[in-house]
């Protein structure tokens, strides 16, 4: 499987992080691909119109877009537990959507500065994107329990919700250190050094 990607984008990480868990990681050719929102690699948009990565081609030339769908696919082929069935699935599927709303503020707020003339940014915008990113680790902060599951923090909850969260985390270290989210979310920030440690998580850091 052919997989577009970016070391730096932190969808790209959730996918290699569900790949690494899933022990399929092996079967990605991974295709550095340009992760740019004003002129996209006409590589990617060839296949996804969006031109957006990740972007993977299965061995069967069949085209799959977004993070979401990709590691859904991934799971299912490898008959993997990821996407939990039941009520956990809802759960799972829950965390991930926090998660990605956090990413999809982060990576608009960096195309404003890095991408966007300086004459043209708009400082009312970038905080409203920066109160959704706060809103949400309030959340996930408050709800700790969710992200530990019932078992407690030393048995950990490994789903494509707690995936996503810790690639969504990772990212706000990477890319927004003068931000320091880690501030006021103290049973967040251990969580998320805690789940940080997992051979999946050390594979993938971000890059770039």
């Amino acid at each position: 499987m052919q997989l577009y990607y970016s070391p730096a984008s932190p969808f790209v990480r959730k996918v290699l992080v569900v790949a690494h868990e899933l022990g399929c990681s092996d079967q990605l050719e991974l295709l550095n691909a340009a992760a740019n929102p004003v002129q996209p690699d006409l590589r990617v948009a060839a296949f996804n119109p969006l031109g957006q990565v990740p972007t993977l081609v299965t061995q069967t030339g069949v085209v799959l877009c977004d993070s979401r769908v990709i590691c859904e696919y991934l799971d299912s082929e490898a008959c993997g537990n990821l996407f939990p069935g039941g009520e956990g699935r809802w759960s799972a599927l829950v965390l991930q959507s926090h998660a990605d709303g956090l990413l999809d503020a982060a990576v608009l707020t960096c195309y404003e500065r890095i991408a966007r003339p300086e004459a043209l940014q708009w400082d009312d915008w970038e905080a409203g994107q920066m109160g959704k990113i706060t809103r949400i680790l309030d959340l996930l902060d408050k709800d700790i329990a969710a992200l530990e599951g019932p078992d407690g923090p030393d048995a950990q909850r490994v789903d494509i919700g707690t995936i996503a969260v810790g690639c969504a985390l990772g990212y706000l270290s990477f890319r927004f250190a003068r931000f320091n989210w880690r501030e006021g979310h103290a049973g967040l920030s251990a969580w998320f050094e805690r789940f940080s440690q997992r051979p999946s998580m050390q594979q993938t850091a971000p890059r770039g």
